[in-house]
């Protein structure tokens, strides 16, 4: 009975130690599962973070575009406009201009044509009355020349 007694004790023993280790064992795996989680919700909220902050940055960056297109389309609409009236302000000027060197230049060349159509009509005037009187003078000497003489 002794040795059946030793057999139990040695076994409780064993039992006793084996419990210990797998205690232990048991704990450094639950550590490591509270290692892992704790690094899962790390990583977790660092991603969460990451996409906030790029999220964040988008939106500066689409307003900022946004605001810089607007005030490009509203200084073009501005500068067209101007432009365009601008144009209008010289076609006129232009129109305007030409109008009276028009103008001038009928008046100059109305009165040179008028000036000459004048000076045309003196000149065969005096043509007309000298060689009224050189054919006169002519008929006459003539005349003269054919007569008899007595």
């Amino acid at each position: 009975m002794k040795t059946h007694c030793v057999f139990a004790v040695a076994l409780l023993g064993a039992a006793l130690s084996c419990g210990a280790a797998l205690a232990m064992a048991q704990s450094t795996a639950d550590t490591a599962k509270q290692d892992t989680t704790k690094a899962y919700d790390k990583t977790k909220d660092a991603t969460k973070d990451a996409a906030h902050a790029t999220s964040k940055d988008t939106k500066k960056v689409y307003d900022k575009t946004k605001s810089g297109t607007e005030k490009a389309y509203d200084k073009t609409k501005d500068a067209t406009k101007d432009a365009a009236h601008s144009t209008a302000k010289g076609t006129e000027k232009a129109y305007d201009k030409t109008k009276g060197g028009t103008e001038k230049a009928f008046d100059k060349t109305k009165d040179a044509t008028k000036d000459a159509a004048h000076s045309t009509a003196k000149g065969t005037e005096k043509a007309y009355d000298k060689t009224k009187d050189v054919t006169k003078g002519a008929v006459d000497g003539a005349k003269d020349g054919a007569k008899k003489p007595e």
